[in-house]
């Protein structure tokens, strides 16, 4: 691997990638050191994209850049057989799609993706999971260049679609989106029905949801990446819908502000110390019903460390 892009690629490999030398026999998990030797390979990791790759199925693929007037790619790795091609773009900044990761972000390059892939008249049914690996002697492969792009750069190359088409919606980035959108929608209504139960058990209800939306795609997402949109979706709503009581202690506390400002400092005190001990007695009511100190800070608007000496303060007390 003495190629600046072959070493780049393999450092950011999965540990177990997917990979295949037949497709019609379907995928294997591999390690790495072992999948590099298959034809198709898994480019991303899972919630990490490091590589944008393209299906172009032509015997002119391997210029299709250059004839659109877009950015050098990293490599393409072509059939020597009919010159259909896989063309790969790195990205400067890797996207995070784990619950860490922006939805507005992820968005963005979903139509950035989806804007090459149209420029470039690339396949729409292609799923960007597995790609030519370029490791294999199979593929005449072509490094072009080791620069890597911002997203921003470019979407100035290509025009921005206001909506993904409907194959775009169900592969690619497009597919978080798609999870993201449909199931936060859902969630919004459906955690009323779970008010007075423990965030464990909504988190189990959205993840079970996220599931059942990915087994509509032609290419499901990986399980991680399902996971994590549950849980940013889970935590939002946990957050915001007045949850585990939310809505009373917002209200005590738009109370407190009252009273400190009609009556003297005296009194705005003690509404504030009412409202310190509500939270008090509702962080240790949640720790009996099992919940884990970062979900009690989430659901009371408090810092962890807050909680914790919280709940030291009422062991001794009892």
């Amino acid at each position: 691997m003495n190629n600046a892009q072959l070493s780049d690629f393999f450092e950011n490999l999965a540990h177990k990638p997917y990979c295949a030398d037949e497709l019609l026999y379907g995928l294997q998990i591999r390690p790495k050191k072992t999948a590099i030797n298959m034809q198709y390979i898994q480019g991303n990791q899972p919630c990490m994209l490091h590589y944008f790759f393209f299906d172009i199925d032509r015997s002119e693929a391997v210029m299709a850049w250059h004839d659109e007037n877009l950015p050098m790619p990293y490599w393409t790795a072509q059939t020597q057989k009919n010159g259909h091609a896989h063309i790969c773009y790195k990205l400067e900044i890797p996207l995070c799609t784990s619950e860490f990761g922006s939805q507005k972000a992820i968005a963005y390059a979903s139509k950035v993706q989806a804007g090459l892939a149209n420029k470039l008249g690339a396949d729409v049914g292609y799923s960007h999971l597995i790609t030519k690996n370029p490791f294999h002697k199979d593929w005449r492969v072509t490094f072009w260049s080791e620069e890597a792009y911002t997203l921003d750069y470019l979407a100035d190359f290509v025009e921005l679609p206001k909506k993904l088409s409907k194959k775009q919606e169900v592969l690619g980035l497009g597919r978080n989106c798609t999870m993201f959108d449909t199931v936060r929608k859902w969630a919004y209504k459906a955690i009323r029905a779970h008010r007075g139960s423990i965030y464990t058990t909504w988190l189990d209800t959205v993840i079970k949801h996220c599931l059942s939306v990915n087994e509509a795609f032609l290419e499901p997402l990986p399980y991680s990446e399902v996971k994590a949109t549950a849980k940013s979706i889970a935590q939002y709503c946990w957050k915001k819908d007045a949850y585990c009581y939310q809505e009373f202690i917002d209200r005590q506390s738009r109370k407190g502000k009252l009273g400190g400002l009609k009556s003297n400092s005296s009194n705005g005190g003690i509404a504030r110390s009412n409202l310190y001990n509500e939270k008090r007695a509702l962080a240790f009511n949640l720790k009996e019903q099992g919940l884990k100190l970062g979900e009690i800070a989430l659901t009371l608007d408090v810092t962890t460390r807050t909680i914790r000496n919280w709940l030291n303060k009422t062991d001794v007390e009892h």
